[in-house]
């Protein structure tokens, strides 16, 4: 046994198949195969099943799985280390994003990051807050940053940046010379949902419980799963919504949305710097999470 076969090992069970497993990491199907073999061979019992056109792990895979993780972040965190102690920062970091984060606030960091240390290599996954914080569980990602407070005994989170959230409506609607509006003519007009994981939902969600409004009375008949969708319905007046002004500054600036403050609610947050309890950070991390917090 080596970490080059539990490498191998830990693609087939996260693709669920041999031959994606044999694309993702550039092998042929049959070197992975053997591979496979001869771990089961070393182990002396079956760590896969084929069931249909899925592979998945035996009981004994499932164990071997999650120490193969475990083991594979160990080597990468001492070759982060060795080239960090070397004065030649190397590596691999790979970063998460909820919505807001992925899109806005990331890749502001990655440029200047990127010119700072050049032989780091940035994978950024972009999913919603609770997608985000399962995936840092998983151990396929190393941080994350997302819109909303995880109540997580295996997840660290610390405060990164503020946002201000306000509702968002076209330019030529009937509220657009406005600056605020009371918070019980949001339910109205038709309202866009977000997705039950995002965390500016969340927000709202819990802003409005607090100033003793039922959220279940907006007239959500829509739901959407981005940003990007929310502010494209909102332009073609599909309804009204809440979003973080970072998002809509763009279409503000260009007179096409305006922004409201809601008057009763409590629309400020936090972007929050999101990590695992249970897995040492890297020193390729360590170096982005001081970077970010000095950048925003």
């Amino acid at each position: 046994m080596d970490l080059w076969q539990l490498h191998i090992f830990v693609a087939v069970v996260e693709n669920k198949s041999f031959s994606k497993a044999s694309e993702a990491i550039n092998l042929s199907q049959p070197t992975v195969s053997n591979h496979i073999k001869e771990l089961e061979d070393y182990f002396q019992c079956r760590l896969l099943d084929r069931l249909g056109k899925s592979t998945e792990p035996t009981k004994a895979g499932k164990i071997l799985y999650q120490y193969s993780k475990e083991l594979l972040a160990l080597r990468d965190q001492t070759k982060s280390a060795m080239y960090d102690f070397l004065g030649r920062t190397k590596g691999d970091l790979f970063i998460g994003g909820s919505t807001i984060p992925s899109g806005y606030i990331i890749p502001r960091l990655i440029g200047p990051f990127s010119k700072q240390f050049p032989d780091i290599c940035l994978e950024l996954t972009a999913g919603d807050t609770l997608q985000i914080v399962q995936e840092i569980k998983r151990g396929k990602i190393e941080i994350g940053i997302v819109g909303a407070k995880i109540n997580d005994t295996q997840i660290n989170q610390e405060k990164l940046v503020a946002d201000e959230m306000k509702l968002i409506i076209p330019s030529n609607h009937k509220w657009a010379k406005r600056t605020f509006i009371d918070c019980s003519k949001l339910f109205e007009e038709a309202f866009i949902a977000r997705e039950k994981g995002s965390g500016t939902w969340q927000s709202i969600l819990k802003s409005m419980q607090t100033a003793g409004f039922n959220s279940k009375n907006l007239k959500t008949y829509v739901t959407m799963g981005n940003t990007v969708s929310v502010i494209q319905g909102i332009l073609n007046h599909v309804g009204i919504s809440i979003l973080s002004t970072i998002a809509v500054q763009d279409d503000i600036d260009k007179g096409r949305l305006k922004a409201l403050s809601v008057k009763d609610l409590d629309l400020n947050r936090f972007f929050y710097l999101t990590t695992s309890k249970k897995r040492t950070l890297s020193p390729i991390c360590k170096k982005f999470i001081e970077f970010a917090k000095s950048a925003l």
